[in-house]
């Protein structure tokens, strides 16, 4: 008897941990982030489960992720902010072996990312872009005249120019470590500066520009400007090009372009990484190697208008996207970006602080 019951505790600890893991998993990611079959293509394939939320900014996913027992399997955050969290435990480190798909990313993406994450332990890039400007052509053009400074953050930042665009709408990004770093650029100081006084002459220039700002948001400019509700937002790439897309859908005459301003532009990478506490760390390694899917990362690319750092499914990428400069930049344009700078907890309350100054104007 004692035999059999040492053959059944022996059995027990054989089961593989995927075995012993029930069929689901729970996603956390960006809002319009992902194509619209991905997620059946997974649960086709596996047979798992998923749940699948969505948040609109940083700050929201890491206030849940630094609170702890999120109940989340896979969640994506920006590299800055995922350093910091990962640094306060939150992520647990990728089993490579799980991950056979990694040959098809591209090493100096990947090396640029390790900036954040050395040797890639706890992340894997699910898309970059960077931070410009979406706009209106035919209302700004109207405002300002068909040598409007599209190319520039003079556009929004120049007082005079925000002051002739605000009956049309102008929209910010509710994020204070993007806003705040590109005025600062804007006037000739380190985007990447955690001077206090560097940050308050960028968070001054803001000041000066808000009676001219309609909202703060991190989504809601998709549809204002392809509806042409706004028409100049603040926003990320791949966010302007959907809202171009919709635009060209509707057929209501509004065209968006977007632009990295010659000035220079925050380059950054969302990471999909598995939280410390997830419940299903095998299901969460199969999500992520799915992503990584030549077919399905284009897929994906060819959904939302971002870049991609998998260099096995440029072949499937659209050839519009592809070529699209506001997409994959130049090397030009892309030496003139910065990444974003990992701020300290002193820094943070200032940030604070200041944002909150800014949007309520007091």
């Amino acid at each position: 008897m004692k035999k059999l019951v040492s053959l059944a505790v022996m059995a027990a600890f054989m089961v593989s941990p995927a075995a012993a893991e029930e069929k689901v998993l729970h996603v956390y990611n960006w809002s319009d982030y992902v194509a619209e079959d991905t997620i059946k293509k997974f649960e086709e394939k596996t047979g798992i489960k998923v749940t699948y939320d969505v948040y609109d900014s940083n700050e929201v996913l890491e206030a849940k992720m630094l609170a702890g027992s999120s109940g989340y399997d896979v969640v994506v955050p920006t590299s800055d902010f995922m350093q910091r969290q990962i640094a306060a435990g939150v992520y647990a480190k990728l089993d490579k072996s799980k991950l056979p798909n990694l040959k098809n990313m591209d090493p100096d993406l990947m090396k640029a990312a390790a900036n954040y994450d050395p040797g890639n332990e706890h992340g894997i890039i699910y898309m970059w872009g960077t931070t410009g400007i979406g706009y209106n052509v035919k209302a700004v053009a109207k405002r300002l005249g068909d040598k409007a400074p599209t190319d520039s953050w003079s556009l929004i930042f120049d007082p005079a120019n925000a002051a002739k665009l605000k009956d049309c709408g102008i929209s910010f990004l509710d994020a204070p470590t993007e806003m705040i770093p590109a005025a600062m650029n804007y006037l000739g100081l380190d985007p990447r500066s955690t001077k206090k006084a560097d940050l308050e002459k960028g968070a001054e220039l803001l000041t000066k520009i808000r009676p001219f700002v309609r909202y703060f948001h991190s989504s809601q400019y998709i549809s204002d400007l392809a509806n042409g509700d706004v028409c100049v937002s603040v926003g990320w790439s791949g966010d302007v090009f959907q809202a171009r897309d919709r635009a060209d859908e509707a057929k209501k005459g509004v065209e968006i372009g977007y632009s990295i301003p010659n000035e220079g532009a925050l380059q950054w990478f969302d990471m999909l990484t598995i939280p410390a506490d997830s419940r299903h760390k095998d299901n969460a390694h199969a999500f992520i190697n799915f992503l990584m899917d030549a077919h399905i990362t284009a897929n994906n690319t060819n959904y939302v208008w971002y870049a991609n750092a998998n260099k096995a499914s440029m072949p499937f990428v659209e050839q519009e996207i592809k070529d699209d400069p506001g997409i994959f930049p130049p090397k030009e344009v892309l030496a003139k970006l910065w990444g974003s700078k990992v701020y300290n907890k002193k820094t943070d309350r200032i940030i604070t602080r200041l944002w909150t100054k800014i949007k309520t104007g007091k």
